[in-house]
């Protein structure tokens, strides 16, 4: 009679258990933010840089 009792005790605390749910630790990573400068051109033909798609713009 007393494993029979054990055994239902044992039954009525795992029971108990399942609506349980066990997480690990979470990290959570923001990505890295990245500033590019804006690119100036002053005045008209005075350095030998022209930055892509403005040559064919006409602007250098």
């Amino acid at each position: 009679m007393r494993i029979y009792s054990a055994l239902a005790v044992a039954v009525v605390m795992m029971s108990g258990l399942t609506g349980c749910a066990v997480r690990g630790p979470s990290v959570t990573v923001e990505p890295p933010k990245v500033l590019v400068p804006g690119v100036i051109v002053e005045g008209q033909g005075q350095g030998k840089h022209c930055p892509p798609g403005q040559a064919k713009k006409g602007r250098c």
